[in-house]
């Protein structure tokens, strides 16, 4: 066994040994309850390290801080079992021990599993392109935005009226509709000044939302840059119509799938409203503006639900 800070590493084949030699040690599946009870090491108790109780369950399962434990988590790409060693020695346990490679290296060296599914082949955690077509829950779904200028920070949101996805052959497309006369102010919440920023905002000065009620949303491509689920997965292309102007953005975002036939998109980028000609208050337009002044970027912050 190899000591790697203050926590040993062990091998399947070396675990398999002491279990075969009836050896006084406790077994932890550091993985979610789900994951455990299809498939998991014969006498393994489960503690979840994402759980915020992890520290405590541990303690219950074992209170004797001498006692030989075996943590195993997925396999070599994951750190599930190698977090949840750093948390054990932190708390004073004198003999942890990781399985290198976890349960995918077990399964490979052939040793047996139990469970209600032992058999199963996980899927990883990664956006599965389905052909299918989708349809935007526009309750669930929202625009965050956020303008500023020197002396403020106003913030709100914008919903949807409606939107479609479709993926096909591995590509992904989908329009978009924005309810500009749903424009929403958060920051004023019962302020006097509250109703007087959302009319300037949709007057001509900006939106102009009386003869350009929605604004329009189209991909026109979106390009795969990563797996993962925690950081921007795709990189999206498309056309913004608003106030009548047409102009082509790109911005990266970060598609999930969800159990049921859902996905998920969340984004967040700033945007340069003069190039849709919303210049009011952009010092690239006019002079002596005083308090008048607005910066030009919006920043905007999407999350689409569509089924």
């Amino acid at each position: 066994m190899e000591d790697t800070k203050s926590f040993a590493k062990i091998t399947a084949e070396e675990l398999y040994d002491k279990i075969s030699q009836k050896t006084d040690l406790i077994i932890i599946d550091t993985l979610p309850k789900e994951l455990f009870e299809k498939r998991h090491l014969p006498g393994a108790q489960n503690s979840c390290v994402f759980q915020v109780v992890f520290p405590s369950e541990v303690e219950g399962i074992v209170p004797d801080r001498d006692r030989e434990v075996v943590l195993y988590g997925s396999s070599r790409a994951s750190h599930d079992s190698v977090t949840a060693a750093e948390k054990l020695v932190r708390l004073g346990y004198s003999k942890v021990c990781v399985l290198t490679g976890g349960l995918a290296a077990w399964k490979e060296a052939g040793y047996p599993l139990t469970g209600n599914d032992p058999d199963s082949v996980d899927e990883n955690d990664q956006f599965r392109l389905d052909n299918r077509s989708y349809t935007v829950d526009i309750e669930q779904s929202i625009i965050e935005w956020t303008g500023r200028n020197p002396s403020s920070t106003h913030y709100g949101t914008l919903r949807l009226l409606r939107g479609d996805i479709t993926i096909q052959q591995g590509k992904l497309n989908g329009t978009f509709e924005i309810d500009m006369h749903s424009l929403k102010n958060l920051n004023l919440e019962g302020n006097e000044w509250q109703p007087v920023l959302i009319a300037h905002l949709k007057s001509d000065d900006f939106f102009f939302a009386a003869k350009f009620p929605a604004a329009r949303f189209t991909i026109d491509s979106a390009r795969r840059i990563g797996a993962s689920l925690s950081a921007p997965n795709f990189e999206v292309e498309g056309t913004l119509e608003l106030r009548g102007v047409r102009n082509d953005m790109k911005f990266l975002a970060t598609i999930s799938n969800l159990p049921g036939g859902v996905i998920t998109a969340e984004a967040h980028f700033d945007l340069d409203r003069t190039q849709w000609k919303i210049i009011y208050g952009s010092s690239r337009y006019f002079e002596h503006l005083g308090m008048h002044l607005v910066f030009d970027p919006v920043s905007i912050g999407l999350r689409i639900v569509a089924r």
